[in-house]
C-alpha cells in the first residue's frame, strides 16, 4: 500500500460461510448467517448490516506498523481480496 485509505472505503466482504467483514485486514467479521436462518427480513439485515458498518473503527492501513505485523487477521482470498 502507498497511503492509507480507510477513510475513503466503502467496501465490505461476505465470506462464503455467511460473516460480513469491514476492512480486508480484518481478524474476523459479523455473523449475517445466523439472522437469516433466525428469519429475519429484508429491513432487519439492512438494518444490522447498516449498524456493523456505521460501527466500524477499522483503521489498519492508517496505523500499520511492526506492530500490527502479528495482529491476527483474515486472508484476503478468503473475501474476496
Amino acid at each position: 500500500m502507498t497511503s492509507p485509505f480507510c477513510g475513503d472505503c466503502v467496501r465490505a466482504r461476505l465470506s462464503a460461510d455467511g460473516r460480513l467483514v469491514t476492512c480486508l485486514f480484518a481478524s474476523g467479521g459479523h455473523d449475517i448467517r445466523a439472522l437469516i436462518h433466525n428469519g429475519a427480513g429484508e429491513e432487519e439485515l439492512q438494518a444490522a448490516i447498516a449498524a456493523i458498518w456505521h460501527r466500524r473503527k477499522d483503521r489498519y492501513s492508517e496505523i500499520r506498523s511492526e506492530d500490527t505485523a502479528a495482529l491476527p487477521r483474515i486472508e484476503m482470498s478468503y473475501i474476496g481480496g
